[in-house]
């Protein structure tokens, strides 16, 4: 059966666009071109599944879905939290599993038992904000950063800060440490509200192949 349209893939640039198109060919969507590093094209194309794919920059993804650029994305969660577009959050693909945390010295433990004014540094300061405003109902200043983060506290631009942990290294060769746990994150695959109504029966098979391969029961 021929398809009518093309479905477009937003992937997120770097290792988490390479491990969502290997488990994509696990349930049999393979498309050779984009992996060729040397190309400069920017949009790959599949013209027997009718599929196309371009890779993007992780927080622009969800802009690409939300507004039908893109019919499916891959983004991390930390991405899809901070950016809060309005897509449809299908599936956790189980790649890139890191967390959010709460970092500092171990020092600064104590600020945060208190309900008492911190400065807080991070990269994801909606998130940020979130957490504190609306779950420990605290007091906070937000200082936005796009660097290493980890400096906040080290020169004193901030008491803690709010970033991703995978393994916590770069924390402790700083001195800081992880003082709470905001959420569990990995990589995640929406879909655009009107693409969802137009392919349902596509969309919905890709998500249950992809279910059957991660072992997540329907």
């Amino acid at each position: 059966m021929k398809e009518a349209r093309y479905l477009t893939f937003a992937l997120s640039k770097g290792r988490l666009a390479y491990q969502t198109l290997d488990l994509l060919e696990q349930i049999g969507i393979t498309c050779e071109e984009i992996k060729d590093k040397s190309s400069r094209k920017l949009i790959f194309v599949n013209e027997e599944r009718k599929l196309r794919f371009f890779l993007a920059k992780g927080p622009d993804v969800p802009t690409y879905v939300e507004h039908g650029a893109a019919d499916i994305g891959v983004a991390g969660k930390d991405v899809l939290m901070e950016e809060n577009r309005r897509v449809y959050e299908v599936l956790d693909l189980q790649l890139g599993k890191c967390r959010m945390c709460v970092c500092g010295p171990a020092s600064a433990a104590e600020l945060l038992k208190h309900h008492q004014m911190i400065r807080v540094a991070s990269k994801y300061p909606s998130i940020a904000k979130d957490y504190f405003y609306n779950k420990k109902h605290q007091t906070v200043d937000i200082i936005k950063l796009n660097g290493s983060v980890e400096l906040g506290p080290i020169v004193e631009l901030s008491d803690v800060i709010v970033d991703i942990v995978e393994t916590g290294g770069t924390l402790r060769e700083n001195g800081l440490e992880v003082l709470e746990d905001i959420c569990p994150l990995s990589a995640r695959m929406i879909v655009n509200q009107v693409s969802m109504q137009m392919d349902f029966d596509r969309i919905r098979r890709i998500i249950n192949d992809l279910r059957t391969v991660l072992k997540i029961g329907t």
